[in-house]
């Protein structure tokens, strides 16, 4: 290392290393960073907890990146990118070195472990599908132990030829002991990892034979616009005609009756214009008269109530 790039360390340690986005330069980076000795380590921490010492914070991080990088590699299963997960694993780092004790008799390597792992599982869980498949404290540790079983078991089948990928109910069974979780618990979790995420509305061709599953998983009986409207057709189709039709005299109740709600045997419709004019004895452009006013005086007394 030159003067210049020793000089950028020291004000800058993290002006070391490669961004992630050239991962393998960053990888081989963070493996040449010397390890530090116990003494070394200790005297880092003690500077930090004691002063604040953000030089030594950078050293204990540092240092231990190396760590960061073999444990992502253990969840690169999962599908996600390895530069995400030693980046999260990073953050867990950082945490492990501010709350690190060195009096307590242990080493950072074996402190930072929990904190890097616990980080990289949190971002699993919120990333490697677009619903959480696991919440509770439980679940969680349920959920890698699981993940871990099957990834052996098909492994096993692999070398025996075989294609078995699911729990037997004694495997089951003794998760479920291993875990201190119900057994039911175990099912339903295998029951999540064997989904999958399906978009309700992803872009697809234009091909009749694609259907996004917003197409087909719609209720439209049960969508609110709907029931409104279905409530208030029934309403009108019952009490709300009743009530339109007592708003009116006797003579133009029945001509609205006779030409639109009652039906000949025939099925040929209601009365005439004419037959209504030569029942009352008036002209049919008297009949539609009545018959228009009728109609206005009835949508005012469905308006008065909507």
């Amino acid at each position: 290392m030159n003067n210049t790039s020793t000089a950028v360390a020291l004000r800058d340690p993290w002006a070391m290393l490669p961004s992630l986005g050239n991962l393998d330069a960053y990888i081989a980076a963070a493996n040449r960073v010397p390890l530090l000795t116990h003494a070394e380590e200790v005297d880092a921490a003690r500077r930090l907890r004691d002063h604040g010492d953000l030089e030594a914070a950078s050293r204990l991080v540092l240092s231990h990146l190396r760590l960061v990088v073999s444990i992502s590699r253990k969840y690169l299963g999962y599908g996600l990118p390895h530069g995400d997960l030693i980046q999260e694993g990073n953050v867990g780092l950082m945490k492990a070195v501010k709350r690190f004790d060195p009096d307590q008799g242990v080493r950072l390597v074996s402190y930072a472990i929990h904190w890097i792992k616990a980080e990289i599982h949190e971002y699993i869980l919120k990333n490697w599908r677009m619903v959480k498949v696991a919440t509770t404290k439980a679940q969680r540790k349920l959920f890698f132990n699981l993940r871990s079983l099957k990834q052996s078991l098909k492994d096993e089948a692999a070398e025996a030829d075989t294609h078995r990928s699911t729990l037997t109910p004694a495997e089951v069974d003794s998760l479920a002991e291993t875990l201190s979780v119900k057994r039911e618990e175990v099912l339903e979790m295998e029951t999540r990892l064997s989904g999958g995420d399906v978009a309700l509305d992803p872009q697809t061709d234009d091909s009749e034979e694609s259907y996004a599953p917003i197409a087909y998983l719609a209720d439209e009986a049960t969508e609110p616009t709907r029931v409104i409207e279905s409530k208030a057709r029934d309403w009108l189709a019952g009490d709300g005609i009743a009530l339109a039709l007592d708003s009116l005299d006797a003579r133009s109740r029945r001509i609205v009756e006779e030409r639109w709600l009652n039906v000949r045997d025939d099925n040929s419709g209601g009365m005439t214009l004419h037959e209504l004019a030569g029942e009352y004895g008036v002209s049919a452009e008297r009949i539609r008269q009545i018959e228009v006013a009728a109609m206005k005086k009835m949508r005012k007394a469905l308006a008065e109530v909507a």
